[in-house]
């Protein structure tokens, strides 16, 4: 039987007995070149993954998980409107398949292929992508089963609306407003389409959870706001953003449309699980001022208790079931693995006070390079941030080795543990009513 439930078994889950291991591999796919250095940034090209997927596959495998977030580079599936190359991801899927290995097909990771003029603002996007979807879908009907529409919508929103590193460029809140909208519009189509080849099919939302505070009174109601933000993909899809929500006048006064909004609520998307990305160097933000009186965000490290605040905020929030879809720390492996622990441990607490945290991904299995890669002009090994269960370290030939860190065998033990490696899950663990976030 699949490790990964289908839609009408997903319930199975909840089962005091039964938790997900996952990893993935990093797959950031921004195709259009940087304007002045000429560079792109698809990760799977940078660590030779494209040459290496046997072996990195393999790697997998030796761990043992019955499942991994897997992304596909929709740039070289559609290189053109018309034009399908399914070569690369028809032998990797299947091979995970052969592999015991569960896929949770990531479909789209912040770039899209560069003929979609005005990337997600094109007005064509959520066609696209729910085209690109079903197409996918339908060659593995009832063999693959979970699909992420799009990962972390809220950062891409960020780099492609509001700091303009990525397409289409915009620069501003209303950029940021406007992406957001188009980007939910496109998960919303996507859903869609997918169930309407399988009706089995369970959407992963996943997206980053990022925590806000201050010491700065002057800055509480900007920690609220920005904290309202982190949930505003998921409430666009599920029919929570109405005139009540906390963020209804501040979207209408950056430029969105009234009957955009109402759209959502007409066929809300339900949550069946939600996926939370957290580290814990990226994940804690404190604002406070500079000497100048100018807005600051400080990320200072954080301890294991980050994953038990988000686990209950979002559990509070949606009454869904979660699941850690990306965690990993940077530096030495000691300190990654002194993080694998602690974060687990959290798991464990949450999972006995019957907050239903379903399974754990370590992201990324291997490092990766760093996103100033693509507008920076120093050479690639200088970029990578090693993150994962194996360094990558260049050989003689200028190849990634795959460098095995004692993480490997500790997470190959969590792995064979199953769900006794984060203990039962308690009883009131079943999801409930969600809460309205209005």
């Amino acid at each position: 039987m699949s490790a990964l439930p289908s839609a009408s078994d997903l319930g199975r889950l909840a089962a005091p007995d039964a938790f997900l291991w996952a990893v993935g591999i990093e797959d950031t796919f921004i195709t259009a070149p940087h304007p002045r250095t000429g560079r792109t940034l698809d990760e799977y090209e940078l660590t030779g993954h494209y040459d290496r997927w046997r072996e990195d596959l393999a790697l997998i495998a030796q761990l043992g998980t019955p499942c991994a977030r897997y992304g596909v580079p929709w740039h070289r599936v559609q290189p053109a409107p018309n034009v399908w190359a399914w070569g690369f991801v028809d032998a990797a899927l299947e091979r995970m398949l052969a592999l015991k290995i569960d896929p949770i097909v990531d479909l789209v990771h912040y770039g899209l292929p560069p003929w979609i003029e005005r990337a997600f603002l094109n007005p064509d996007y959520p066609y696209y992508v729910a085209e690109y979807a079903a197409r996918l879908a339908e060659r593995f009907r009832g063999r693959v089963r979970w699909y992420t529409p799009l990962n972390e919508p809220r950062i891409t929103a960020w780099y492609c609306g509001r700091l303009g590193w990525w397409p289409p460029y915009e620069r501003s809140w209303r950029g940021f407003v406007a992406l957001m909208i188009a980007i939910c519009q496109g998960i919303v189509e996507t859903v869609r389409a997918l169930q309407q080849v399988d009706a089995e099919i369970v959407p992963f939302h996943v997206d980053a959870t990022d925590m806000f505070d201050t010491d700065d009174p002057t800055l509480v109601a900007e920690a609220r706001r920005r904290q309202e933000i982190v949930f505003l993909a998921l409430d666009l899809i599920s029919g929570r953003v109405d005139r009540n929500h906390a963020l209804w006048d501040w979207l209408i006064s950056e430029g969105a449309d009234e009957d955009v909004l109402e759209n959502f609520l007409d066929q809300p998307l339900d949550l069946p699980i939600i996926g939370v990305n957290l580290y814990p160097i990226f994940t804690s933000k404190r604002l406070l001022r500079d000497a100048a009186g100018r807005l600051r965000i400080r990320m200072p490290h954080a301890s294991g208790d980050l994953v038990e605040k988000i686990g209950r905020m979002y559990f509070d929030r949606y009454g869904a079931p979660l699941m850690v879809s990306e965690t990993a720390d940077k530096g030495s492996a000691a300190r990654r693995l002194d993080w694998l622990r602690q974060s687990v441990a959290a798991v464990r607490r949450l999972r006995v006070d019957g907050v239903p945290m379903l399974g754990y991904t370590w992201w990324p299995m291997f490092a990766l390079v760093t996103w100033a890669y693509r507008q920076g002009r120093r050479p690639l090994h200088d970029h990578l941030l090693q993150m994962g269960l194996w360094d990558l370290d260049p050989d003689p030939n200028g190849q990634l080795a795959r460098l095995e860190t004692p993480l490997v065998g500790a997470y190959r033990d969590l792995v064979r543990g199953g769900s006794q490696s984060v203990g039962p899950l308690a009883a009131s663990g079943a999801p409930r009513s969600p809460m309205r976030a209005g």
